[in-house]
């Protein structure tokens, strides 16, 4: 918050981590117990694999099959979602094959290109690396 009573404070962030070892975390930045105005940051987590140890999650693909199994729609695209899709992107995909566009390479498993970072930076945001606990 611009004007805020704390100089130089991370970012609140909320994480979903998908596969694989599914979690959730909110990583917060908080006031120290006491009279000085000095910070740190907190995690609120939820790691499934230590919630409920011993619990066998079935692979995505798994969900998929028995949810057309049992005729659940939920995880399916409906047609008019399709639709809309197409239209928006559509002439997107037009104008980046137009163009000749080519993606910014970036080395498999890593964050993404260096130019994202510079992008957001340009928004008022920076990248500060979470180390998970495990």
């Amino acid at each position: 918050v611009p004007g805020g009573i704390f100089n130089n404070t991370s970012r609140n962030e909320l994480v979903v981590r998908l596969q694989p070892d599914e979690a959730v975390y909110l990583k917060m930045m908080n006031k120290k117990p006491g009279m000085a105005f000095e910070v740190s940051q907190s995690e609120l987590e939820l790691s499934y694999n230590e919630r409920y140890s011993g619990v066998v999650l079935p692979a995505a693909y798994e969900r998929l099959i028995l949810d057309v199994i049992k005729g659940s729609q939920v995880n399916f695209v409906r047609t008019d979602e399709l639709e809309e899709a197409w239209r928006i992107f559509t002439p997107v995909l037009h104008q980046i094959e137009k163009e000749k566009k080519k993606p910014i390479p970036y080395k498999y498993g890593s964050r993404g290109p260096k130019e994202s970072d510079e992008f957001i930076a340009k928004l008022g945001y920076e990248y500060v690396p979470y180390a998970w606990k495990n």
